[in-house]
């Protein structure tokens, strides 16, 4: 019988990039879902999700107890440290959200704001840079990091949020939110392998880079993310 791929995620709601696992069938919806369809079926395995707090997913593909992470990754330096990176399937710019109504514009309006992100992120990295701001740190051992972000704005408890672009486009007629700015850092998101796993990087990259020579990676991208524009062509090149 043919392994199943392992693939480390949260199991929480940031549409369009996933929705919460379907209760009933386990299948998971959206653009990095159908990443990880499309590449299971070019290695012809069957595809299975294993849930974990964010600050988990890494540490489990290390220990092997998922081949992995194919979450929101951007590809960091340290993040590079611990796991080995596939080629990009994704590269989001940055935004900052801020509660409807707000005037901040710029980064400069953001002096003396509490700004959140996910610590240790590459979001966490960009409010590092903004002066005179306030970063706030989200912990990876929650279930739901974007939710408890987007609950700490509603309630002033932060005044602003960082994440990449792609997360906050349903929110973009949300009575509570609005976008104040974008930074266009051009994050590149890889599937991070252990370093022990040459072998199953190979595979993964490859089948990546063949789902994006042939169409079927920019088809997923128009499907749920059609307000972003497409990055590779099809060499895969940005």
């Amino acid at each position: 019988m043919t392994a199943p791929l392992r693939l480390a995620c949260i199991d929480s709601d940031a549409p369009p990039l996933f929705h919460l696992a379907d209760p009933v069938t386990g299948r998971r919806r959206g653009y990095e879902p159908a990443v990880a369809e499309l590449i299971a079926a070019e290695l012809g395995r069957p595809l299975e999700w294993v849930y974990l707090p964010w600050a988990e997913m890494i540490p489990a593909v290390q220990r092997g107890e998922a081949d992995a992470v194919l979450c929101g990754q951007g590809i960091t330096e340290s993040r590079a440290e611990q796991v080995n990176f596939t080629r990009p399937y994704a590269v989001f710019h940055e935004s900052v959200l801020v509660r409807r109504g707000d005037p901040v514009r710029t980064a400069e309006d953001l002096r003396g704001r509490r700004v959140a992100a996910i610590s240790g992120s590459t979001n966490m990295a960009l409010a590092e840079t903004f002066d005179g701001a306030v970063p706030v740190g989200f912990g990876g051992d929650s279930d739901d990091v974007f939710g408890d972000m987007l609950k700490a704005l509603r309630a002033g408890e932060v005044d602003a949020v960082v994440d990449d672009d792609v997360v906050f486009v349903p929110l973009d007629d949300h009575p509570d939110y609005e976008l104040a700015f974008t930074v266009r850092t051009g994050n590149r998101w890889g599937i991070g392998v252990s370093k022990d796993r040459p072998d199953q990087l190979a595979a993964l990259d490859g089948a990546l880079g063949r789902v994006i020579a042939d169409g079927r990676l920019a088809k997923a991208w128009a499907s749920w993310l059609p307000a972003l524009e497409y990055p590779f062509d099809r060499g895969g090149e940005e």
